[in-house]
């Protein structure tokens, strides 16, 4: 075996709907990581009390 460092081949952006992820530089054991960003999917309304009878 070599002694040679192991590199990871650069991962394209993942994309869908409501999620995107992105590849994180390698640190210095060769961990590679991702980071994962949401999207909110639902709408927060401001909360009105009903109207009394």
């Amino acid at each position: 075996m070599s002694d040679a460092k192991k590199t990871r081949s650069k991962v394209p952006e993942g994309e869908s709907r409501f999620l995107k992820t992105t590849q994180k530089q390698a640190d210095e054991k060769g961990y590679v990581g991702y980071n994962t960003t949401w999207t909110p999917f639902q709408k927060e309304v401001e909360y009105k009390t009903p109207k009394r009878p």
